[in-house]
């Protein structure tokens, strides 16, 4: 169903948002349906609320036919976002922003209820323990099948044991989309876990071994090993296997993140072995 659209009568204001965000956060889109940009915005969020399977709602004005709600909410530049919570504007932003900047907005200013969880997951999954961490991301996506974060750190909590799913989780996340680089970076380890640690699956070569230890280091969840050995391979000949071992590195980099110990150990002789 699409959102309410304001009638004639500006008690629709006070029924669809004023009253309605005392039960549950309103976002109003004040638009004009002759500006571009309103264009563009608007099938965005209608997109985003109907995933948020009423956490929240949508509610759209035309300025053009209400003129004086838009005054009455100093609109001077459209299209103009707002949030309504309790009856008031709690927070907002203006133009057509790119939906992973939305969706960021959307995820601070009404956060999800399973934040809780998936801090909780995150956590596990920093311990080690990959099990309990994807149990609890699974959780958040049976209840919240459109939540990327859950996706994502289910994605990840399965990468060792299960890479083809962790591949299958990142499949359809790309450049311009929301943790598109952490998507990447999955999908490329994925794609090397999968096709494994066995020397005979890799091109004859006097790197090969490195790369098979990398591999099998990898799968056991040591990564200090496994970069010790990728970081061999690209010392040696970066351009094995369409450049498997560089790529597979700065995958690791981005999935630990750029202070995590084991990247400050490693990250000056990759960039070293990178362009010797």
């Amino acid at each position: 169903m699409l959102p309410p659209v304001m009638g004639d009568d500006v008690r629709d204001f006070e029924r669809n948002v004023i009253e309605r965000s005392r039960q549950v956060p309103v976002v109003v889109d004040f638009w004009a349906p002759w500006f571009g940009p309103c264009k563009v915005l608007g099938p965005v969020l209608d997109r985003l609320a109907a995933e948020a399977n009423g956490r929240w709602e949508l509610v759209k004005v035309n300025t053009e036919e209400h003129q004086d709600l838009a005054m009455a909410f100093d609109i001077r530049s459209i299209p103009a976002v707002k949030l309504f919570r309790d009856g008031d504007v709690v927070d907002e932003f203006v133009g057509a922003l790119p939906e992973p900047e939305i969706r960021r907005w959307l995820a601070k200013a009404i956060p999800s209820p399973a934040a809780a969880q998936l801090d909780e997951a995150r956590a596990l999954l920093a311990a080690g323990r990959r099990a309990d961490a994807a149990k609890i991301a699974r959780a958040v996506l049976t209840a919240e099948p459109t939540h990327l974060a859950a996706r994502l750190l289910l994605a990840e909590a399965v990468l060792l044991e299960a890479p083809s799913e962790t591949a299958s989780l990142v499949a359809d996340i790309h450049e311009g989309d929301e943790f598109a680089d952490r998507a990447g970076a999955l999908r490329t380890l994925a794609s090397l876990l999968v096709r494994g640690a066995d020397e005979s699956a890799w091109p004859a070569s006097p790197v090969r071994p490195w790369l098979a230890a990398g591999i099998a280091a990898l799968k056991r969840g040591d990564f200090d090993t496994g970069l010790r050995a990728l970081i061999e391979v690209v010392g040696r000949n970066k351009g094995y296997a369409d450049g498997v071992a560089p790529a597979a590195c700065k995958a690791i980099f981005q999935l630990l993140g750029i202070r995590h110990p084991i990247v400050e150990q490693h990250y000056r002789a990759f960039a070293s072995a990178l362009h010797s």
